[in-house]
Order: C-alpha cells, then structure tokens, then sequence
C-alpha cells in the first residue's frame, strides 16, 4: 500500500494531478539564541509561499524563544528531546505534508517544488540527499556515504530533512518517545508503508560536530551508536554517550 495525498489507496488509485495543500516546517530547538534569528530568517522566502513555520523548544534557558516569535507562525513548547519537541510542532501543525528540519541545515530554493513534485508519486515519505559544511576535505565524503546508505536501507537519519504526508505520520505514532535515534526509527516505521523518495537535490547541513570534537573521533562514535542501536541497546544510554562525547 502507498499513499495519495487524498487518502489510503493502493498505488494504482493515486491521482497524477493530486497536489500538497499545504506544507508545515517543524524545527526542533535548545539554547540556540545566537543562530535562531538568521537560520528562520533564511526560511522566510518559504513562509511567502504560504509555507506553516513552527519552532519547537525545548527549554531554551537563553532568549531563543523571544527571537523566534516574530519570525515564525507558531511557538511551543515541550519537553527537552528531539522527539519530543517535533511531536509538539507536529500536533498544531495545519500543513497535509510535515517536513522536520534541523536549525543547521538550510533547505535548497526549490525544496517546496521539489516536494510538491515527488509526493505526487504516491509515496508516503521522502528525504533530501545531504552536503555537510565544515573544514575536513573528508566530509564530503561521509555526505556521499550518506545519502548512498540512505537509498540503500531506506532510512533517513535528521540532517537529510525527512518529510511525511500527516496522514502517514500519525498512523505510525510520530516519533517514537526515546532519547536518540528517533530518526532511524520514524524511518524503519514509515518504510512499511512505503519506501522513501530519496531527492537527490541537497540540503547543506553543519559539520560542526566533526569540526569542533574530530573527524574521526566523530565518525567512530556515529558508527558505534549505530551499531550499539541496531543490536538492540537503550536509547536513553547512547543519548548519555553521545552527549558525554560532546562534552
């Protein structure tokens, strides 16, 4: 079974003509007073297209909430955790299509087209490939490892800005409440509806955490969380890993 913008059918019944009424951004974020003014004041060209804006906060000790206000349609917060905060963004979303977007990445100009155009395929998720930005020459290659990974397995990780028909993405619960990968998660979810459409126009994403704690330190902790999720390991203790990592 896939999914058509109108409803549940099967592949055949999707309507060539069926189009994305609207398309709601949600940004999770936490203490980001210093970057959240310029990253959503480079979405405001999205927001003249009748784009639906929303900012999820998490806490923020700082003054993210207060430059956020004016340059997004709606507010909220939740508890701390990317989970948690999209859930929230998604429950007052108006958009028929939800795309959950990192404060560090910055979409392409076309991405509502981009979009429009592949959700009429009748699938019912998709993600961008990725370029990671940052100083090691090596980057671009885990970007390239990336999106290959991605079409391969069918899973999407955050920083490729995965997309989700509503309909889809309350079928399945929204993102499962745990502390980390609730990327991969979502995806191995969606995917038993269908698979994703893997756009191969680029989001730009920050390679800060490779930058500021090692490229190779970075990529051997990636790995390992993978691999530690996949064997069946507590999220809540690879979130505790990855943040002792961090510090």
């Amino acid at each position: 079974m896939v999914t058509c913008l109108d409803g549940w059918s099967s592949e055949s019944q999707c309507r060539p003509e069926a189009r994305i009424v609207n398309l709601s951004i949600v940004i999770p974020a936490l203490n980001e007073a210093r970057t959240v003014g310029d990253r959503l004041a480079a979405l405001a060209p999205l927001r003249m297209q009748g784009v639906e804006l929303i900012l999820a906060d998490g806490g923020s000790a700082d003054e993210t909430r207060e430059r956020a206000q004016a340059l997004c349609d709606r507010l909220v917060v939740a508890p701390r955790g990317r989970a948690s905060q999209m859930n929230a963004g998604a429950a007052v979303a108006s958009g028929d299509v939800l795309l959950f977007l990192h404060l560090d990445t910055g979409l392409p100009a076309d991405a509502l087209a981009q979009i429009a155009a592949g959700m009429k395929t009748g699938r019912a998720w998709g993600r961008f490939d990725v370029r990671i930005l940052g100083d090691h020459p090596l980057l671009p290659v885990v970007a390239a490892f990336m999106n290959l990974r991605s079409r391969v397995t069918g899973v999407a990780t955050g920083d490729q800005a995965i997309f989700v028909d509503g309909a889809a993405f309350q079928r399945v619960g929204g993102f499962p409440a745990i502390a980390l990968m609730e990327d991969i998660a979502l995806s191995k979810a969606l995917k038993r509806m269908s698979p994703p459409l893997c756009l191969r126009a680029k989001v730009s994403t920050s390679g800060r955490r490779w930058d500021r704690n090692g490229f190779w330190r970075t990529v051997v902790l990636m790995w390992r969380l993978r691999l530690a999720y996949f064997l069946g390991a507590d999220p809540s203790n690879l979130a505790r890993a990855y943040g002792d990592a961090r510090e």
